[in-house]
């Protein structure tokens, strides 16, 4: 249907932003001469204390403005992507981020090269300057990383060019490439597109399965060679500049962005390593569930029991995760009914136009928004648990501190959305009695484990891999790539599962690996989410309240740091361990009562 037919009480209003067009204009109007009087900062920001101050003080309103406008524009595209004011609109507030980027270029390296002796005798002298201490403190870190005035403007002018090889892949994978067609479970021809691939190979219809995943590959073969050869520019890219900067290697240069060293990563990679036969016992209960003599890749999406029949409301869905989240006490729970029902956090049914899938926007000066496509399936009220978990997050961040400390880095941003979707689940399995809706919700949460916690510890295993292999001087030919994926496939699935050939060409439809060492932090964020929801579920408000303290960090503390504030260390294997103990007693509850008579 079209939005505009919807009852307004499950639509987004973004006036709470900005009342109309005018007041937009009259934004972006007030951005542009601030930035112009931004420009004269850089000869005065280091004169004193005050100076600096002023100056951080300016660059804060600029970010806050633009940060609203971003959000504004996004979610106002969103709604409708075929309308174009929409979309002009948001294209204009992305030339002005890029013009902010040029005019605020030495705002960074400036802030970098000042002494602490000097910065110390400031914080005396400007006591407000302590509101930004964590600001600068973050900046700073990258001193020994910072190149010459000269350099850093060559390659802040060269950033746009750097940038290409994700877009240049997306439009191959996602706007130039044709699969063709096999005959769906009705027996009528369906195109395999990039965006229905998965979806097919969830299909009952093993015979749609397999062709699908024949299709699909069928064409991949054919750009092998385009394909490595665009990932390997990117990964050069990645190496070269983090050997021009001085950084160890290029997984170093990033993981030092998300304030924690290659421990984190190599932990994640051992720990899971260790626990593959885990995995192996899921693939066997799947071979088990689907009746099949033996497990194909093109097999491993197929749900293992018939989806549950049940269908949820909005409203259902809505009761279902205000009860889960009344663990975390009466303010969090309110705030949350206060936004769904009464101040249009959520934007809930498909529309015409309206873009696929499920997010949450927000921050200091925008209210939480969530994007939904609400069918009245499980998984969608899964996603709205999840989404929730987001739009409480930036709610307590930005209410808990300063504009400048008000955000969370994508290091924990998945925590919390996570920590209600497995909330969700584990409380849906103690109350259901219905035994195929309990085996539905089982699958789910294995699918969410073997998604999340194996499959993106083998990708960032091989994304680690080809970096390593271009320092190294090794060409990331297509067969190179090839040989070195279906190595990592073979170990990660085991040795019961059948390894089809064309599998090795995988990488070549995973955008991810254009991310620069991205998926590890799903792994890690569902973990940190696993060992939380196990405290939550034994020790209740006790253990709410410092979860609570958690959320409301945002960057006033490193990630790692905040996570502490929740008792997690992701730097113990024992924090993947309770991840994994969870998905393996999953299997076995999964087992036992299919078991049943």
């Amino acid at each position: 249907m079209k939005r505009e037919e919807s009852s307004p009480a499950y639509r987004w209003d973004l006036t709470a932003v900005y009342a109309d067009e005018a007041a937009v204009d009259a934004e972006m109007a007030a951005v542009r001469e601030e930035m112009a009087a931004f420009a004269a900062v850089e000869t005065t920001m280091t004169a004193d204390a005050a100076s600096l101050y002023a100056a951080l003080c300016a660059h804060t309103a600029v970010e806050r403005k633009l940060t609203k406008l971003h959000e504004y524009a996004m979610m106002t595209a969103d709604l409708n992507l075929a309308d174009n004011r929409a979309l002009a609109l948001r294209s204009r507030v992305q030339r002005l981020e890029d013009d902010w980027t040029a005019v605020s270029f030495f705002f960074t390296p400036t802030i970098v090269l000042l002494e602490q002796e000097t910065l110390d005798r400031w914080f005396a002298e400007q006591p407000a300057l302590e509101a930004y201490r964590r600001v600068l403190d973050s900046i700073r870190r990258y001193r020994p990383y910072t190149l010459s005035d000269e350099s850093e403007k060559l390659l802040a002018d060269m950033s746009g060019v750097l940038a290409g090889h994700e877009d240049i892949r997306g439009i191959l994978a996602n706007a130039e490439l044709r699969f063709g067609r096999i005959r769906g479970e009705d027996g009528r021809p369906v195109e395999v597109t990039g965006a229905n691939y998965v979806p097919l190979l969830m299909s009952s219809d093993r015979r749609v399965r397999r062709a699908a995943f024949s299709t699909l590959y069928r064409t991949y073969d054919q750009f092998g060679n385009t394909l490595s050869a665009l990932l390997e520019g990117f990964v050069k890219e990645r190496v070269t500049l983090a050997k021009i900067r001085g950084y160890e290697n290029s997984l170093q240069a990033s993981v030092f962005d998300d304030e924690v060293t290659p421990e984190i990563y190599h932990t994640l990679i051992q720990t899971v390593n260790r626990h593959l036969p885990v995995l192996y016992d899921y693939y066997d209960l799947k071979r088990e569930a689907l009746g099949v003599p033996h497990l194909h890749l093109y097999d491993v999406y197929a749900p293992m029991t018939a989806a549950g029949s049940r269908r949820y409301s909005y409203e259902q869905a809505m009761e279902m995760v205000l009860d889960t989240v009344s663990v975390f006490g009466e303010e969090y729970r309110r705030t949350l009914e206060d936004g769904l029902k009464n101040r249009h956090w959520a934007d809930v049914y498909p529309a015409k136009g309206k873009r696929d899938g499920a997010y949450s926007a927000g921050g200091y000066d925008v209210q939480p928004y969530m994007l939904l496509n609400y069918t009245e399936t499980f998984d969608d009220v899964c996603t709205l648990a999840h989404e929730a978990g987001h739009s409480m997050h930036t709610w307590y961040a930005a209410r808990a501190n300063t504009p400048q400390d008000s955000g969370y880095t994508i290091f924990v941003a998945e925590v919390a959305s996570t920590v209600n979707e497995l909330l969700l689940v584990h409380k849906l399995l103690r109350e259901t009695e219905d035994k195929t809706e309990k085996l539905a919700i089982l699958d789910q949460l294995m699918e969410i484990y073997k998604g999340t916690l194996f499959r993106q510890t083998m990708f960032a295993e091989f994304e680690e891999t080809v970096h390593r292999l271009c320092t190294e001087g090794e060409p990331l030919t297509r067969d190179t790539l090839c040989q070195q994926y279906e190595k990592l496939v073979k170990r990660y699935f085991g040795p019961r599962v059948v390894c089809d050939r064309q599998i090795a060409m995988e990488w070549m439809r995973i955008p991810h690996f254009y991310y620069d060492f991205y998926v590890y932090k799903y792994a890690t964020c569902l973990s940190a989410a696993s060992s939380i929801v196990k405290r939550l579920e034994t020790e209740g408000e006790a253990y709410a309240a410092q979860y609570l303290d958690f959320l409301k960090c945002g960057n006033s503390k490193s990630p790692l740091e905040s996570l502490q504030i929740a008792g997690v260390d992701l730097t113990d294997p024992a924090v993947i361990e309770d991840a994994i103990a969870d998905f393996k007693k999953a299997v076995s509850q999964f087992r036992e009562l299919q078991n049943e008579g």
